[in-house]
């Protein structure tokens, strides 16, 4: 089910993990993959990303400040003679040759205008100084402690689906261009951002909830290996331990959310403008 690479963590088959819980074939595989940020993969992993897997198109579901602050730690990294040492590949670009690279911003800027407007008057004009100032991780710290944090992870989660349609629709309709076939869609950890999709497409496909759960519930251990680093990313962000971990009720209540405000999974995707004949193309694609 889970793939081991040099530096990409938290990398699995959908199709594979899907079919070999069931034990039977459900999903196709070789055609949706998933992970954490692979931007510091090994030659060797970019080898078999593009030649092995024959992945050709990689959904990047991360913020401007997420490419910022990993921007910032490759330029580090490169002044670090060891780290060049043991990986030629960070003297590389970030984006592999031959591979097409789709950055969707899935929290997009109707979700940070919710956000927004979530906070006091007060707190809003301290984080737009903060901005103004060039203090941009202080200021989303403060975003995270007053908004993010008391709605939880899942709650956020349910936000996206609400706030970020156009994002969420986008993203999926990736994977009815057959040119842009396999893929590989992650965010930084490949944890909650790449769940939700990989959760809306099974969904769609009418896969089990407790086989979606599985499949969500793999990122616990498969981040397990950088769990400390990316903690101090989560504490910079004004966040707590817990947004480390996979909720095991993420997909439950995904589900539930989908059918108590939107009556199903095709409703929730016909609001967001994800009619039902690209939604057949995604099942004919995806479904074995």
């Amino acid at each position: 089910m889970s793939l081991t690479f040099d530096n990409i963590l938290n990398f699995r088959d959908v199709g594979k993990t899907v079919n070999d819980f069931t034990m039977r074939k459900v999903i196709r595989e070789g055609v949706l993959y998933r992970s954490a940020r692979p931007d510091d993969a090994s030659l060797a992993d970019r080898e078999r990303l593009k030649d092995e897997l024959g992945i050709r198109t990689v959904i990047d579901l991360r913020t401007k400040t997420e490419h910022l602050k990993q921007a910032q730690k490759r330029q580090a990294d490169l002044k670090v003679p060891a780290l060049l040492q043991s990986n030629a590949a960070l003297s590389e670009p970030v984006q592999i040759p031959g591979l097409q690279y789709r950055e969707v911003k899935v929290t997009g800027r109707r979700f940070e205008r919710f956000l927004l407007s979530q906070l006091s008057w007060w707190n809003y004009f301290k984080l737009i100084f903060l901005f103004i100032l060039g203090y941009r991780m202080q200021a989303i710290s403060l975003l995270g402690r007053e908004v993010m944090l008391p709605r939880g992870l899942v709650g956020i989660g349910l936000i996206t689906m609400d706030e970020s349609g156009a994002e969420v629709a986008e993203a999926l309709r990736t994977f009815i261009e057959p040119a842009c076939l396999p893929i590989l869609v992650h965010c930084t950890q490949g944890k909650d951002r790449t769940g939700l999709i990989v959760a809306l497409i099974l969904m769609t496909l009418n896969v089990h909830t407790e086989v979606i759960e599985y499949d969500y519930m793999l990122t616990q251990k498969g981040l397990e290996a950088e769990r400390e680093t990316r903690l101090e990313e989560i504490r910079e962000l004004g966040l707590t331990p817990d947004w480390g971990d996979c909720p095991g009720d993420f997909v439950t209540k995904v589900e539930n959310h989908v059918n108590t405000k939107y009556g199903g999974i095709n409703g929730y995707l016909d609001s967001i403008g994800f009619g039902s004949s690209e939604r057949q193309q995604l099942i004919e694609v995806l479904r074995v």
